[in-house]
C-alpha cells in the first residue's frame, strides 16, 4: 500500500536573465510543440536506486544543488512571433516533487517504476513549467527511489548522463559552487550569444551550406523496392520498434575498433552504413546523424540541449565492410563539423528544395546514445568466453509500436545495456517489412562480429 504527498524545492538567488533561445533548443521546441499528445515520448526518464537512503531533506538539497548549477534547469520558453523562442531563466521559483511511501522497502521499486511511468507520461507546459519533475520513493523515513523527468527542451541525452554524474558529486559532497569553480560550463544564454555574433552566423550559414550541397548530391531514393507501398498513405498504420540486445557486440566493437585505428562509434556507423546498402540496393546512403555537438570542455559540462543532426552521406557503401568504416571517420569527421545551425532557417530552405523534387532522401536516422563514461561492463563482470560463443546469446524482441514518424523510414539507436550493446530500430513497415528489420539488425550486428572473430584467429 503506498501513500503519497506532495513537497517543493524552493529556488532562491539563482542566476536569472532571458534572450533568444539557443539552435538546440530552437530545434527540439519545433518538434515537441507540435507532437500534442505525442510529446510525452520526448521526454527523458530516469529511475534511480538511492544507496544508501537518505532522508527527503537531503535528497532534495542536492537536487536544488543541480538547479543553481545548471541553468537550463529553470529554464522556460516563450514563443516570439513565427520565427522567434526566448528563453526565460528563472533566479526563483517552486519545482514540484512528488513523494511515494510505501509500507516496506521492498516495495520502493515497484512504487518507483509507477512514479517514473505517471510523472514521464505527462507533457511539459513549456511557457510555465521548468523542464525538470521530481519524486521520491520514502519508506520508513529514507528515500529508497528517486525518479526525475527531463524535457528535451532542458536536456538531450548526453545532458542527461551529465546531470546524473553531478549528481553523484553532490551526494559525495560537492556544491554548485564548488564544481562551477572547478570547471566552466557554457549555458545557454551564453550558447545563445555566441550563435547571434558574426562567427556564429558563419557557422550557421556554413552548416546549412553543407547541407544542401549533400541533400542536391544524394540519392532520391534509397530503398528502390519498397516492402508495402499501399501502407504509405495509410496515417494508421504502426511502425514496428525492435530491440537487439547483442553481449558480443559489446565485446566485439571495441576490437574491431582498434584493429581499424578508428573509434567504436565509427565502427558502429559504418556498419549500419553497409547494411542499409547491402537491404537497400542503394550503393549510396545517407543518415541524419544525432550529433552530442559537446567537442569543447566547456559544452561537456552543461546540462542543456545541444544534440543537432549532421547530414551523413557515404558513397560506395555497399562495396567492402572495411573499406565503408575507414571511410566512415573522414566523411562523419567534415558531417559533424556542420551539425550546429539554425534548425528553422535550415528547414526552410529543405523543403524549398523538396518541393523542386531536388533533395535527396534524407528519412533515414542514426542514434548512439551511449555515454561515453558508462560501459557495458560497469556493473557486469566482462565475459571470458569466445566470441563464437557469446554470438549465439544475442535476442531480438519487438517491445513495442509507434505512431507514423514525420520523414522517417527507418530509425536505428545504439545504446548501453549491462553486459551488452542494444541496436534498436524502429521502421515504416511501407518501406521495410518485420523480416527486413531483423535481417538488417542481425546483418549489422554480423559484419561487426565476424571481424572480430577474424581478428581472434589471427
Amino acid at each position: 500500500m503506498t501513500t503519497a504527498e506532495d513537497r517543493t524545492i524552493r529556488l532562491e538567488s539563482a542566476r536569472a536573465g532571458s534572450g533568444p533561445a539557443t539552435w538546440g533548443q530552437r530545434a527540439i521546441w519545433g518538434v515537441v510543440s507540435r507532437l500534442g499528445d505525442d510529446a510525452p515520448r520526448y521526454n527523458l526518464p530516469v529511475e534511480l536506486a538511492v544507496s544508501p537512503p537518505r532522508p527527503a531533506d537531503r535528497v532534495l538539497a542536492d537536487l536544488t544543488e543541480l538547479l543553481l548549477l545548471h541553468d537550463s534547469l529553470h529554464t522556460r520558453f516563450l514563443p516570439q512571433g513565427e520565427d522567434g523562442l526566448e528563453q526565460v531563466v528563472d533566479g526563483s521559483g517552486e519545482l514540484p516533487v512528488e513523494v511515494v511511501r510505501t509500507g516496506t522497502a521492498a516495495q520502493a521499486p515497484e512504487a518507483g517504476a509507477a512514479l517514473l511511468k505517471e510523472l514521464g507520461g505527462r507533457a511539459f507546459d513549456h511557457t510555465r513549467e521548468w523542464p525538470l519533475r521530481v519524486g521520491l520513493v520514502e519508506s520508513e523515513g529514507l528515500v529508497h527511489r528517486l525518479v526525475l523527468v527531463g524535457a528535451h527542451t532542458g536536456m538531450d541525452y548526453w545532458g542527461l548522463g551529465r546531470l546524473l554524474r553531478d549528481l553523484e558529486s553532490v551526494q559525495a559532497g560537492a556544491t554548485a559552487a564548488s564544481l562551477r569553480a572547478s570547471r566552466s560550463a557554457t549555458q545557454p544564454l551564453e550558447a545563445a550569444e555566441v550563435q547571434a555574433s558574426p562567427l556564429g552566423r558563419r557557422r550557421d550559414e556554413a552548416a546549412r551550406r553543407h547541407w544542401t550541397e549533400q541533400l542536391t548530391a544524394g540519392p532520391r531514393q534509397v530503398f528502390g523496392d519498397p516492402a508495402a507501398p499501399e501502407l504509405a498513405g495509410d496515417p494508421d498504420r504502426r511502425f514496428p520498434n525492435a530491440l537487439l540486445r547483442s553481449p558480443a557486440l559489446a565485446v566485439a566493437v571495441g576490437q574491431v575498433a582498434e584493429a581499424l585505428g578508428v573509434s567504436d562509434a565509427v565502427v558502429l556507423l559504418g556498419a549500419v552504413s553497409h547494411q542499409l546498402a547491402l537491404s537497400s540496393g542503394s550503393d549510396e546512403v545517407l543518415f541524419q546523424v544525432v550529433v552530442g555537438n559537446r567537442f569543447q570542455p566547456a559544452a561537456a559540462a552543461a546540462v542543456s540541449t545541444v544534440a543537432q543532426e549532421a547530414l551523413f552521406r557515404l558513397t560506395d557503401a555497399g562495396r567492402d565492410f572495411e573499406d565503408a568504416v575507414r571511410r566512415t571517420r573522414s566523411v562523419a569527421f567534415t558531417a559533424f563539423r556542420n551539425a550546429a545551425y539554425d534548425k528553422w532557417a535550415l528547414d526552410r530552405e529543405v523543403a524549398a528544395l523538396v518541393e523542386k523534387e531536388a533533395a535527396a532522401d534524407h528519412s533515414y536516422w542514426w542514434n548512439d546514445t551511449r555515454d561515453p563514461a558508462v560501459t557495458p561492463f560497469d556493473t557486469v563482470e566482462r565475459p571470458d568466453v569466445p566470441l563464437s560463443e557469446l554470438a549465439g546469446r544475442t535476442e531480438l524482441t519487438w517491445p513495442t509500436e509507434f505512431l507514423p514518424r514525420r520523414n522517417v523510414s527507418i530509425a536505428v539507436d545504439a545504446l548501453t545495456a549491462p553486459g551488452a550493446l542494444d541496436l534498436a530500430m524502429t521502421a515504416d513497415p511501407a518501406v521495410i517489412s518485420r523480416t527486413g528489420m531483423e535481417e538488417f539488425l542481425r546483418g549489422a550486428e554480423r559484419l561487426i562480429v565476424d571481424k572480430a572473430i577474424g581478428l581472434e584467429g589471427r
